[in-house]
């Protein structure tokens, strides 16, 4: 009886030992390669170990940390080639929401990314970099809420914890007139998805995510090629 009790609790433990550790792997609160100790997480977090072991072990299927055996457990270092794979997927599933989009007409999403798309261009105006870094995350939020499909958005969703999409957007727009680039992109999506051009959205989507991708990777350290 005492350890049927104790589930719901040890669940609830692990539940937000996976959710904290999630949001600061993500937004870059504990960098690429950093160790994560077992035991200065449970004394951090209040609980046992295990909550902690069993919620690493989440953040491992996630792709966001590392378990080496008899070693450690590390924040993941994604390689050249594992951005760009990610970067490709989120090119079609983003693809894939702008189309669905431009298919549903006047949606209350138009008037969130319109909304943006101002607040953006107050944010390019007086060069507020941070603020201008949330906006794209909302804009692509958006538009992948727009699509109204569970499905795809769930998929998205998993993506981006694993690219950490937040540390990767603020080393994208550090990359010479990148900001300016970005938000023209933005506007031009918009426009097509308002015209509804679904195809031409789609492809113009997708350069926009190639852009980021090549962005990212060259404000990004390696050791080599395939590193």
């Amino acid at each position: 009886m005492d350890q049927a009790k104790d589930r719901p609790k040890n669940g609830s433990m692990q539940a937000r030992v996976i959710a904290d550790m999630r949001e600061r792997i993500i937004r870059g609160a504990v960098g690429p390669g950093a160790p994560l100790s077992e035991i200065a997480l449970a004394q951090e977090f209040g609980v046992s170990r295990t909550p902690v072991r069993e919620a690493l072990k989440q953040l491992q299927t996630e792709g966001l940390v590392e378990i080496r055996p008899r070693v450690g457990t590390f924040v993941t270092i994604p390689s050249r080639r594992e951005i760009t794979e990610l970067f490709e997927m989120k090119g079609l599933l983003e693809g894939a929401a702008v189309r669905l989009l431009a298919r549903r007409g006047r949606v209350a999403e138009i008037d969130l990314l319109e909304r943006n798309l101002r607040e953006a261009d107050a944010a390019v105006e007086r060069d507020d970099r941070g603020r201008y870094a949330e906006l794209v995350q909302e804009f692509h939020d958006l538009l992948v809420a727009g699509a109204d499909n569970s499905k795809l958005e769930a998929h998205y969703r998993m993506l981006m914890n694993q690219l950490s999409y937040p540390r990767l957007v603020n080393t994208s727009l550090s990359r010479p007139r990148r900001v300016q680039q970005s938000d023209r992109e933005h506007h031009h999506v918009l426009e097509l998805i308002l015209e509804k051009d679904g195809d031409s959205a789609e492809h113009v989507m997708r350069e926009h995510v190639r852009a980021s991708r090549r962005a990212v990777l060259a404000g990004l350290p390696f050791g080599g090629p395939d590193s």
